[in-house]
């Protein structure tokens, strides 16, 4: 049921008591009610009608939006039961909330209730890459600013988490939980306990900037964070379990990322600890200012750290290319990385652009392998005093350093003669 509540005030014009007429209000300040949904034919009527609405517990139409957008700045939105949504097989998303304009403001408070997304019905070990449509993402933040805490999202057919906020946005205390070893519900061949058939669960993907997410919690099969454009974006204080760590990227051509900030963060059981990724052949492109604060990641299985510019459909090539800025890239205070014993510790595959002034002395490292650090220059330039001054010389620097002994490291001056 609909229901809106509105209280007006009288007037008292010269000697006579009226009602006075309501004067429509300005559409960007919203209307001073509040209204509550408890099913999906409620959405349409509340959206732009009150600035306050409550979401009470109720499940949700299989293969629709519940779309709370175009809110009027200053509008709150809370949470007051556990939303659950129909199963389908569709593009989704199957939540969207966002204000009427780039610069407008709301609050969502989830009150420690959850949306259910009923992923185990989708997974078949194929995410997005393949197998039964899945909606995705589950949640989406759109256009812009405010604060989004509180909120428990479960079990999420793909991608969990979309964060394009317009304005400045902070999102607190949302725990992202996808069971690591959860069968698939519908289909008999795939109803192996023990099996993790969730695929492409990154818990937030980013393409925003002035944006904080902290306080969070990630349980999933993917990127806890996935960065793939944005600028002032801080990732702190959050547990990330059971995936593929901390992502900037995959970056592809003419994105830019700049001024991130990652620190205070948990990351245990993943694959990886911290990693930057660019795409393979990506162009006019760039990710600049990063640096890492106080970080501590164990159990990691594959890489530490990971910085590489190779990145092609989903996987590594293992040849670096070269049209992506890559750095400044610094490790302050102290990142406390220990890897399994089959694991690296640090792994960089930097094509020509790889520049700046990395500082790693904030980084301590432990387990497995040392790793490599390799930085591939091509670069032509005149021959020395001495040589035919008809040749050219193509230098091409492959480094590989114990990253023990590898502090300070400023890729510029890496080669400076042929």
């Amino acid at each position: 049921m609909f229901k809106i509540t509105v209280t007006f005030a009288l007037a008292l014009l010269g000697s006579h008591l009226s009602m006075a007429s309501p004067t429509p209000e300005n559409s960007h300040l919203g209307k001073r009610c509040t209204a509550t949904i408890s099913s999906a034919s409620d959405v349409t009527a509340a959206n732009l009608a009150c600035t306050t609405i409550n979401i009470e517990a109720f499940t949700m139409t299989a293969g629709e939006t519940l779309a709370i957008t175009g809110l009027a700045s200053g509008t709150a939105v809370n949470l007051l039961g556990d939303v659950t949504f129909g199963v389908s097989n569709w593009a989704g998303p199957l939540f969207e909330i966002g204000a009427s304009s780039d610069s407008g403001t709301f609050a969502f408070n989830g009150n420690g209730n959850t949306f259910d997304g009923q992923g185990a019905s989708y997974w078949d070990g194929e995410g997005t890459n393949g197998g039964v449509t899945k909606p995705h993402p589950m949640l989406k933040i759109t256009k812009g600013g405010g604060t989004f805490k509180d909120v428990t999202v479960l079990n999420s057919p793909a991608q969990a988490v979309s964060v394009g906020n317009t304005a400045t946005m902070v999102v607190s205390a949302v725990t992202i939980d996808n069971p690591s070893k959860q069968p698939n519900l519908t289909r008999y061949d795939m109803q192996s306990a023990g099996t993790a058939l969730g695929h492409n669960t990154d818990c937030f993907d980013v393409s925003a900037s002035d944006l904080t997410i902290t306080g969070s919690t990630c349980k999933n099969q993917d990127d806890c964070l996935a960065i793939n454009s944005g600028a002032s974006i801080t990732f702190s204080d959050n547990t990330c379990s059971g995936g593929h760590g901390i992502s900037i990227g995959s970056i592809a051509s003419d994105k830019v990322v700049s001024g991130v900030t990652i620190s205070g963060n948990t990351i245990t059981a993943s694959v990886n600890g911290l990693r930057i990724k660019t795409d393979s052949g990506a162009t006019d492109a760039s990710v600049t200012d990063v640096v890492y604060s106080g970080n501590t990641a164990s159990g990691i299985t594959q890489y530490g750290v990971v910085i590489e510019q190779d990145y092609e459909n989903g996987s590594p090539t293992g040849t670096p290319t070269n049209g992506v800025t890559l750095g400044p890239v610094t490790f302050s205070g102290t990142n406390t990385i220990a890897v399994s014993s089959d694991a690296e510790q640090v792994y960089v595959l930097c094509g020509t652009g790889c520049t700046g002034t990395w500082d790693w002395s904030g980084l301590k490292t432990s387990g497995g392998t040392a790793g490599s650090i390799i930085c591939l220059l091509n670069l032509t330039l005149p021959c020395p005093v001495g040589h035919d001054p008809e040749v050219q010389c193509t230098i091409v620097d492959l480094l590989r350093k114990n990253f023990a002994v590898w502090q300070s490291y400023r890729v510029q001056a890496l080669v400076a003669l042929c």
